[in-house]
């Protein structure tokens, strides 16, 4: 696009020359371009609103299969046996109340983190939100700020823009006066301003908030592994249902409403209603925990990507340690230099527009203004470089950065810089040159002047935090641009192995290769560039790790970006929050294993309650098939076909306390297990062999009890109850054998359970009301051994799957391993 098609602000200067009104717009100005629309009033979150949140959860396919069938079943007369339609409310209710609990959260906390533009209106500079940018609004820029809508420079200092997000040209650009910016960049070094020539919808920033703060269940290898059972369901429902409605209609010779009920007993438990809710629940549930923990997800899938790290890169500044310092000591070459020294270090610290934590330090240690006044010159800190300086003429040209860069190695000065550093000080060098800060041969001969000794304070949690890592088997790699002994130092202090042989990333390789084994047996790297940052990661991910990167400043957003998960902090630069898929809003790197611990949980109790839901789904297909079968072989040898022994009443209630309430529990239960791949494969190995067994045991079952066609009406609810109680028993087990390793709850809740059955069998009310009569002691003897039977080999089957599959079963949770005690 080109500079002449933003229009420009003019106003008409004495020599009649139109000029651009630095001083802002005046809020005469503002009110007619608010009037106009002229405003960049986007939506903060492209979240979806309660109308769609409520069509998304009423309207799904498997409300429309239940609701069908329960059409089906109310025109037969039987209100009752339709008390499966309490899920189509079950299943929206619960999904609503959910997903509007957690867009309310995610809508307050990217409030509170959203970036706050510096706008100068009426030559006075006021931080706003973005939304209330106007056109022709003149916002001022520093190192670290996102550019917020499309613009023109009008003011430049050194002024370099990354652009990477847009381009992905790595190298920063220079914007002089005139250049042209788009938002969804940020600046990298130096200072400016800029006049906003796109905004609302027509800048690039819309496009980008609306994508990277989307509320939505994105591509996860979870909700894929589901997507992919469920097709694979689809399928099989279609030529069961075909049959069982072949037997029930035509077959076994029952009356339409007893087939139309016996049809519908076979299709409502093949839907596995409750597993998408179960895992729409366990994610909005997970973002409103951690919410609470002050800690924004911008993408849901970001709990369970964290889950799944091996990996993770840590800051030093600002993540082990706290991002504010203090002046610990100021050591002159000569001691009679001291006064100098000092006012220009004050001079250096009054002057700069946008002053970092080394900075701020030192105009709390020197806060009076030496009277130097507006610096001549300027050089704005770049990490490329590693210092910055300021020329102020008669009082001469001064540069302050990092010793190991702008003093001679072995010098006298450079040797205490080093053993300094190497006591986890942070050691800046302030020399005066020989030429202007500005100049091409900046800065020339340095004559050092005196060591700047600041202090960083470790956070006090950080040794906890990394112990945790290590416990949990995810490596900690610290990756700084400070120097490589001083990041050692810290990181030896916090006990993280191999922190006391620190890696100068100035002499790591530049094959990836090389660079990755270097990675594999070091964890503490200094002096590494934004750009080695972003192929440290890619060389991680190379070994297939899993990569967590966590920020705050400019120079780690390339690394953020390609990173498996990007961490950043609240107060960290507006770029590293956008790019990020998580916000530490209370900067503390503390929280993460709390995201860590969340993501375990969702994913360990989805697999779990897929086990349930999926067993479910196998033995309700195997017993339509079954029963639809004998239909079609009694037309072939000519015995009674068998009909399909359950009510729609008796699905329901064998789901209430072996897969409803129990998988509700379980789904949001701590669960500390490591989260692996294989979901699909490992879910059907569970799943498949103990559906089977359900099912055949079940159909046996009834058929040892099946009085034939003419059976009485007592003797077929008797022989459905002989059913019923084998799947409830093998149900059961499976239950128990998903709940596994035990700890007292998940004890008591499957006692709860057997117990729930118990009084629906025992209570003459509730055996009268789900038609249920175990008082043929015979045929429920014949059910209790098969019942028996089928646990047995479902014991059999989990232990058997757990030894080919390499797998530690065990009984029983170790105290040690309990969640919450690391």
């Amino acid at each position: 696009m080109a500079y002449e098609s933003y229009r420009p602000l003019e106003k008409g200067g004495s020599d009649g020359v139109a000029v651009v009104a630095l001083e802002g717009l005046t809020a005469a100005e503002v009110a007619e371009r608010v009037a106009a629309g002229q405003t960049n009033d986007v939506p903060d979150r492209a979240s979806r609103s309660v109308r769609e949140i409520v069509r998304g959860n009423v309207f799904t396919r498997i409300n429309a299969i239940l609701g069908v069938l329960l059409i089906i079943v109310l025109a037969t007369g039987s209100v009752i046996d339709g008390m499966f339609g309490l899920l189509i409310i079950a299943n929206s209710g619960i999904g609503i109340i959910q997903e509007i609990r957690a867009k309310r959260t995610l809508d307050k906390l990217a409030i509170v983190s959203q970036a706050k533009p510096v706008i100068r209106r009426d030559g006075v500079a006021v931080a706003m939100a973005p939304r209330e940018v106007v056109l022709d609004d003149i916002i001022e820029l520093g190192a670290g700020d996102q550019i917020v809508v499309d613009g023109v420079v009008v003011e430049s200092m050194s002024l370099d823009v990354d652009e990477s997000l847009l381009t992905g040209e790595a190298d920063p650009v220079e914007k002089d006066v005139g250049a042209q910016v788009l938002s969804g960049s940020f600046v990298s070094s130096g200072s400016g301003s800029y006049r906003a020539a796109k905004v609302g919808s027509e800048a690039y920033a819309a496009k980008l908030a609306e994508e990277a703060s989307k509320f939505t269940l994105v591509h996860s290898e979870l909700r894929s592994g589901i997507d992919q059972i469920l097709r694979f369901i689809t399928y099989l429902m279609i030529p069961a249902g075909l049959l069982i409605i072949y037997n029930q209609l035509f077959s076994s010779g029952e009356s339409v409403g007893p087939a139309l009920s016996g049809m519908v007993a076979a299709l409502v438990p093949m839907v596995p209603e409750g597993l998408v809710l179960m895992t729409s629940i366990a994610f909005a549930v997970g973002v409103v925990r951690l919410g609470q923990r002050q800690c924004l997800v911008q993408e849901l899938p970001a709990i369970e990507g964290l889950a799944r790290v091996d990996v993770v890169c840590a800051d030093k500044t600002g993540t082990l340690t706290e991002s504010g310092m203090r002046l610990s000591e100021l050591r002159c070459a000569v001691t009679e230099d001291t006064e100098a020294c000092r006012a220009a270090l004050a001079a250096m610290a009054a002057s700069d527009p946008r002053p970092n934590a080394s900075v701020l330090a030192i105009e709390e240690a020197f806060p009076d203004d030496p009277g130097w006044g507006e610096a001549t010159a300027v050089a704005p800190f770049s990490s490329a470089t590693k210092w910055s300086g300021q020329s102020y003429g008669p009082h001469g040209n001064w540069v302050l950065g990092a010793p190991d860069v702008l003093l001679d190695e072995g010098s006298d000065m450079a040797r205490q810089a080093d053993e300094l550093g190497a006591s986890g000080l942070r050691v800046l060098l302030l020399g005066s040159c020989d030429v202007a800060v500005d100049d091409d041969r900046a800065p020339g001969a340095i004559a050092p002047r005196a060591l700047v000794i600041l202090e960083q304070r470790v956070r006090p949690d950080a040794r906890d935090t990394l112990e945790y890592f290590a416990s949990q088997n995810v490596t900690v790699k610290v990756i700084s641009g400070d120097n490589a002994v001083s990041v050692g130092a810290v990181a030896a202090s916090l006990g993280l192995p191999g922190g006391d042989r620190p890696v100068d990333a100035r002499d790591l390789p530049s094959d990836r290769q090389t660079l990755a084994d270097t990675l594999e047996v070091a964890t503490t790297f200094g002096r590494v560039r934004p750009d080695q940052k972003r192929e440290m990661v890619g060389a991680l991910q190379s070994r297939g790790h899993t990569v967590a990167m966590t920020g705050d400043g400019v120079n780690d957003v390339l690394a953020l970006k390609d990173a498996d998960i990007g961490v950043s902090m609240g107060s960290g630069s507006p770029a590293t929050r956008a790019v990020a898929q998580i916000v530490l809003l209370d900067n503390k790197f503390a929280t993460l294993p709390y995201v860590v611990a969340e993501g375990r949980r969702v994913i360990g109790n989805i697999e779990r309650v897929s086990n349930l839901f999926l067993t479910k789904t196998v033995y309700s297909v195997l017993l339509a098939f079954l029963v639809g079968m004998s239909g079609v072989l009694s037309q072939v040898f000519g015995f009674d076909p068998v009909p399909y022994p359950f009510l729609p009443r008796h699905v329901t209630i064998a789901a209430w306390f072996t897969i409803g309430i129990p998988a509700f529990i379980l789904s949001l239960a701590p669960n500390n297990e490591r989260a692996r791949s294989g979901f699909v494969p490992r879910v059907m190995r569970l799943a498949v062999p103990s559906g089977v067994i359900i099912g055949v045991t079940t159909f046996i079952s009834y058929l040892l009890v099946y009085a034939g066609p003419e059976q009485t009406e007592t003797q077929k609810v008797q022989a459905g109850t002989s059913a019923l109680i084998t799947l409830i028993m093998i149900a059961l087990w499976v239950l128990a054998v998903v709940a596994r390793p035990y700890v007292w709850w998940k004890l008591l809740l499957i006692f709860c359970s057997a117990g729930g059955y118990l009084i629906l069998f025992a209570l003459p009310f509730t055996r009268e009301f789900f038609k249920l009569d175990p008082t043929n002691v015979a045929a429920t003897a014949s059910a209790v051994v098969c019942g028996l039977v089928g646990v047995v080999l479902v014991e059999i089957g989990w232990w058997i799957s757990g030894r080919l599959h390499g797998e530690h079963r065990r009984l029983f949770e170790p105290p040690e391993d309990l969640p919450g005690e690391h």
